[in-house]
Parts: C-alpha cells; sequence; structure tokens
C-alpha cells in the first residue's frame, strides 16, 4: 500500500474510534427476521427495514426458484441490449398500477433510482431546491446533474416559497424542481406534500419525492404521495424495493413521457446489467400480496403504536416520529454507542446511529417494528430497554 493511503487511513479510522463513530459490521447467521443470529447468539431484531417480514415470505421465495428454473440466474445483459425479460415489464406495469402512474421503471437499487432519475432530467442550467435532511442517495444525485443546489430548511414551508420564489424570479435557471423524502429515516416524520405541492405548483416548479420508507408503509401500502392523493401532482415518485417490498432494487414512478425517457437517458438503467429473474419475480410477488390486502400494513401499524407506547411511557424520547420508525434519541454519540452495546449484550439488537449519518449531539438508536414481530417479542425488547435505560441514566 502506498504510504500516504496508510498513513490517511490510520489517522482517520483511528479517529472515528476515539470519537465513538466507527460502526462495526455484524454478520448475520440465516435470514433477516424478527429474530436474528450473530455468532452463535439470538437477538430480537429492531434494526431492520424489513417493514413487512417479506424478505422471508414463503410465497416470495416460491416465486424466486419458479423464476430461476423458468429464466435462470441472471438477466445477461443491460436492459437496452437483451437484458429486459418478460419479468421485467411485468414488475414495471405492476409498479405503475400500484403506484397510481402512467409508468414505471425498474433499477437495481434506490440508490441508483436517484442517482439515475436527476442527473437524466437536472443539469448545470437548472436549479434544485433540497430538503437538508434528504438521504445522501439524493444528495449524490444532485451532485451528480451539476445543477445548482439549494438547501431548504427541513419541512420548513416558509423557507421553501421563499426560496422557490427567488430560484424562479432570478431568470437564472431553465428548469427548478424541488426534492424530498416522503418519510424521513432518522426521524420518522414524514413531508407536508400538501403544503409542498401547492407551492410548487405556484411556481411552475417539478415535485420529486423519494418514498423509500414510505412504499408499503404509508397509503395502505401504496405510498405517502398516494397517503396524500397527491399522484397526479407528483412528477416523480422513487421508492425501493429493498425495505417493505423485501427483496432488492428501486423504481421510478410517473408519466410515460418520464419513463420513455428514463429509458434512454439514466446511465444506471443503459450501463449496468438488470435485476436477476428470482429478484424479479419476487418483486411483483410482494407488490401484488400488497395490492390484495392490507393485512401485513395493518399488523406493522399495530406493532409500531404498541413499541412507540411503551418507550415513552418508560421516559424515553422518540422525537417526532409519525411512521414506524421509532428513534431513542439519546445524544451523546459515545454514550448512545454504549447503549446499543448493552441494548445487544441483554439480547436486542439495535445499532447506534451516529454523526455523521445524523447531526453532532443528536446520536440515537432507531427502533424499527416490523409487521413479522409477536407482542411477546415487542415485550421483552421494552423489558431490555428499561433495565439498560435506567443503568446508564437515560430514563429515571
Amino acid at each position: 500500500m502506498v504510504q500516504r493511503l496508510q498513513d490517511f487511513l490510520e489517522e482517520n479510522i483511528s479517529y472515528l474510534k476515539d470519537n465513538g463513530l466507527y460502526n462495526e459490521i455484524d454478520i448475520i447467521e440465516g435470514a433477516n427476521g424478527p429474530k436474528i443470529t450473530i455468532a452463535g447468539k439470538e437477538y430480537i431484531n429492531l434494526s431492520s427495514n424489513n417493514y413487512l417480514g417479506l424478505a422471508t415470505d414463503a410465497d416470495l421465495k416460491a416465486a424466486a426458484k419458479e423464476a430461476v428454473d423458468s429464466h435462470g440466474v441472471g438477466a445477461g445483459a443491460v436492459r437496452t441490449i437483451n437484458g429486459t425479460l418478460d419479468l421485467h415489464d411485468e414488475l414495471e406495469k405492476t409498479l405503475a398500477e400500484f403506484k397510481g402512474t402512467e409508468a414505471a421503471i425498474a433499477y437495481q437499487s434506490g440508490f441508483n433510482c436517484n442517482m439515475a432519475a436527476i442527473s437524466a432530467v437536472m443539469n448545470k442550467n437548472d436549479a434544485i431546491l433540497s430538503d437538508e435532511l434528504n438521504h445522501a442517495s439524493i444528495i449524490d444525485g444532485c451532485r451528480l446533474s451539476k445543477a445548482k443546489i439549494i438547501r431548504v430548511n427541513h419541512s420548513d414551508m416558509d423557507d421553501l416559497r421563499k426560496k422557490a420564489k427567488e430560484a424562479v424570479e432570478s431568470g437564472q435557471y431553465n428548469k427548478v424542481m424541488y426534492i424530498t423524502d416522503g418519510v424521513f429515516s432518522m426521524d420518522g416524520d414524514v413531508a407536508k406534500l400538501p403544503e409542498i405541492v401547492e407551492i410548487c405548483e405556484e411556481y411552475g416548479i417539478m415535485v420529486y419525492v423519494d418514498d423509500a420508507h414510505g412504499s408499503g408503509v404509508m397509503g395502505k401500502g401504496a405510498g405517502t404521495v398516494k397517503h396524500f392523493g397527491l399522484q397526479d401532482k407528483v412528477d416523480f415518485q422513487i421508492g425501493t424495493l429493498s425495505k417493505a417490498i423485501g427483496v432488492v432494487g428501486g423504481y421510478v414512478a410517473g408519466s410515460q413521457q418520464l419513463i420513455d425517457w428514463l429509458k434512454v437517458q439514466s446511465r444506471p438503467f443503459l450501463f449496468s446489467t438488470s435485476l436477476a429473474p428470482a429478484d424479479t419475480k419476487a418483486i411483483t410477488t410482494a407488490v401484488k400480496k400488497l395490492m390484495a390486502s392490507t393485512e401485513l400494513h395493518d399488523k406493522l401499524w399495530d406493532n409500531a403504536h404498541y413499541l412507540k407506547e411503551g418507550l415513552n411511557k418508560l421516559g424515553f424520547n422518540t422525537g417526532e416520529s409519525e411512521t414506524p420508525i421509532t428513534p431513542v434519541i439519546i445524544g451523546d454519540e459515545k454514550k448512545t454507542q454504549t447503549f446499543s452495546k448493552r441494548l445487544m449484550e441483554e439480547g436486542v439488537y439495535v445499532k447506534s446511529i451516529v454523526f455523521p449519518t445524523v447531526p453532532r449531539g443528536t446520536g440515537r438508536v432507531r427502533n424499527m417494528p416490523t409487521a413479522a414481530h409477536t407482542k411477546e417479542m415487542l415485550d421483552e425488547a421494552l423489558a431490555v430497554y428499561e433495565r439498560v435505560g435506567k443503568e446508564l441514566d437515560v430514563i429515571s
């Protein structure tokens, strides 16, 4: 290794460890369900994004096996050469129906969606208004586009209106877009989409919603945009297929014209092999399951309310969450790491989240109850929270 590189890595890794910012990666032995096994020890799993428990669903596993038998293990090419299978076509039609749009396009990940869609539409002659707490993939997609990035205070409609007016009336930009998460992943709050749409319509601004944590969770499963009945008002609906859907990948849903453009201009679609057959068929099965019944969605919310109410009664600070995402905010980074470590020692798997994922001084552990948890599991987790919280003087 070149000495300069070695010096850089040693210095910066040591800094992260000394300041409680270095995150150890654990290896799960087996499936990622409501309980997991790490190094031979079983834990109640409250860190997964597997909201509806579909990652281990029997119907999805059967669909994946069937697709391997009928279509093999890989798509064999990028979509524009000969990597578009009938399975992909069925998936995209199903996603469009699910999201209430004319069309949809599937990508290899949710991160890829933001890299693809933003840079395919926006350029150096445009401006992007972006909520300050947007996901890292949105930030990177905006940078890739080379558009002017204008940061908007989090969910501050007065600030959005002011900056929208300034951007449009400046005459400097050909196009202006506003981008927001539908559900913000660290705090669990929901974007004020009705107000956002009203402001953007007033100034002729495109609306782009990344609903990674809303799809399968909000709007009886169909997402945050549908929750507010704004399918015809939001230009871009982005989502992941690896959280509530339980598999892997992402999608953009919108007008037929938009999707046609992305199929010929978005680089991840043009230059990366498409989703594998097993993943594609499993995703389609999951989406159809959500369209047919709200049972899993309803169970998720029941468990989320149960856990959140229990934590609040114990005296923990769960912030302003409006969704199943349930942070327990500790504050100090090192204390947050210690809190997470003690929870794990007691059999509850909840990872610490600290700077730079969240601002300094707002360290937290983020709980993700799912439809697969039982009340007995949640009661056991709450008992552990009470013991560790009192031990570390987080609660009295």
